[in-house]
């Protein structure tokens, strides 16, 4: 049903398999481009065995559940109903075989050695020291393991799922693969509509990524969708029926205290975030903190059972530019860093989630306040939006800003498509944020200067100049776009660019002086 998606004929790439050192029968798919000069260049492939040769899609069955053995295996060395975390794992000196599974999809086109190259023992170091998460729930061993930290390269996240005005399952299953084709490194499956269980249960059997969830949204429909109704006892039977599917990483809201509110209210945009607003309603009608807060150690305690990360929402991120990095969000940032040492004494991993609208000037600001109050947790941002008039091109508004925060430090960036503020994303939308978001974070990487962001940028130069179009089509992060908008002016294997013609075109001037 859907081979359609992954297929491109003209594309020149095939899987690879890199084998694991630690663990020889590791097998870890990369993407292979061979170029017309008899070069290659090896990528980071998100697409999992939907682009392996002959593999039949059948979102009935699911996908090979790749970690099932490993997860036994570890589950048979404990006594019986114990389970670590890759964090706990990290601290006490092993290497799992996520993590080395980890640390081989970071070297793409690397070899022992070269600068740059991530060791296991590397990945195991930053996940014990809390800058960087291996978001895999044990009841999910269809993802294939990845790390997010600053010291990798910058991934990016594609939200999906339904609402009250639409989309059915089978639609939002495709707009997940669809996301992984173009390179979505996890998906958080956000609907708020119809079948929100069967919904994420089809996702998280289909796709080959992390998944995550704000809880908080299924928690809500159990009582009706009525905030006041919200209690713990439902909130945590919702916890536990989302970890016992398999969900990788939860956005929980506990950061949001009474005292904020007030703040918050003298806004001009007010409270923006979904989960911020209902707790903070939640908490005027009762008088009290949030249970999220007042409960938090049982939800880490919990979620530690399951190896599901921590993704500490920002309730009170700014949604104007005029409330960027005001008391309020300020405010909820540094609880959320006493939230985080709280979350590692369980060996819960954590991620911090960050703005919202900055503009540029104000950015760096962001990131350095959240290393410093969060520890060096790995931080992850919505944008930022560098304007508020963007509306059909917020795509482009936010990833001005995700390129610039994912250069400072930020370890993961969420999407944000050309319906921001409009409407409900559909596939084509979800494939423009998705290519946007990817060049953001290549961007960031090539200013860090990740040599193989370095070696992408190098080779599509050098194809470039040889005039050899399919390379570049290919080496691009959208081939078909790129293919499809050359051969509308131009024949194929012309020796002259597109843009200037043949008599005026520089590049092959230069190559005639002598």
């Amino acid at each position: 049903m859907y081979r359609e998606l992954f297929h491109d004929p003209q594309n020149a790439s095939e899987k690879i398999y890199v084998a694991g050192e630690r663990y020889p029968d590791l097998r870890v798919g990369m993407r292979r481009l061979s170029l017309t000069n008899g070069e290659s260049v090896d990528l980071y492939d998100t697409t999992g065995v939907y682009t392996e040769r002959g593999y039949e899609a059948d979102t009935e069955r699911g996908i090979p559940r790749l970690r099932e053995r490993w997860i036994e295996e570890r589950a048979a060395a404990l006594p019986e109903g114990e389970f670590h975390t890759q964090r706990w794992y990290a601290r006490h000196g092993v290497v799992t075989r996520e993590m080395e599974y980890a640390a081989i999809r970071e070297n793409a086109g690397l070899r022992p050695g070269d600068e740059g190259y991530v060791t296991p023992e590397q990945v195991r170091r930053s996940i014990a020291e809390g800058r960087a998460i291996l978001p895999a729930n044990r009841r999910h061993p269809e993802t294939e393991p990845m790390v997010i930290g600053a010291e990798y390269l910058v991934k990016i996240n594609a939200n999906i799922g339904n609402s009250a005005l639409g989309s059915s399952v089978a639609e939002e299953v495709e707009k997940a693969l669809w996301a992984i084709k173009w390179g979505a490194d996890t998906v958080m499956d956000l609907s708020t509509g119809a079948n929100i269980h069967q919904t994420r249960e089809a996702i998280l059997r289909n796709v080959p990524v992390p998944i995550g969830t704000v809880p908080l949204y299924q928690a809500l429909e159990k009582v009706g969708g009525v905030v006041e109704d919200l209690t713990w006892e439902a909130y945590r039977d919702t916890l536990i029926e989302q970890c016992e599917q398999g969900v990788d990483y939860f956005t929980i809201h506990a950061g949001l205290l009474r005292a904020y509110v007030p703040m918050a209210q003298r806004r001009v945009t007010g409270i923006v975030s979904r989960g911020g607003s209902i707790m903070a309603k939640w908490m005027a009608h009762h008088g009290r903190e949030s249970f999220l807060y007042e409960h938090f150690d049982e939800i880490c305690e919990i979620m530690a059972r399951y190896d599901v990360a921590l993704s500490l929402g920002d309730g009170l991120r700014p949604g104007s530019i005029a409330d960027a990095n005001d008391e309020a969000q300020f405010g909820e940032l540094k609880t959320l860093g006493e939230l985080c040492r709280r979350a590692w004494k369980q060996d819960v991993q954590v991620i911090i989630e960050g703005p919202g609208h900055v503009p540029m000037n104000r950015i760096r600001e962001n990131m350095d306040r959240q290393l410093e109050w969060c520890d060096g947790a790995p931080f992850y941002t919505l944008g930022p939006l560098v304007s508020d008039i963007g509306a059909g091109y917020d795509h482009i508004t936010s990833a001005i800003g995700g390129a610039m925060i994912g250069w400072f430090g930020t370890a993961m960036l969420c999407y944000v498509t050309t319906k921001e503020h409009l409407a409900l994303p559909n596939r084509d939308d979800v494939r423009e944020g998705v290519v946007t978001y990817k060049l953001a974070a290549h961007a960031a990487d090539v200013a860090k200067g990740h040599p193989a962001a370095l070696a992408r940028d190098l080779a599509m130069s050098r194809a470039r100049y040889d005039f050899r179009w399919l390379d570049q089509f290919n080496l691009s992060l959208d081939p078909e776009r790129a293919r499809r908008m050359h051969r509308e002016m131009v024949k194929e294997n012309a020796d002259f660019c597109a843009m200037c013609g043949p008599h005026f075109c520089a590049m092959r001037i230069t190559k005639s002086i002598k």
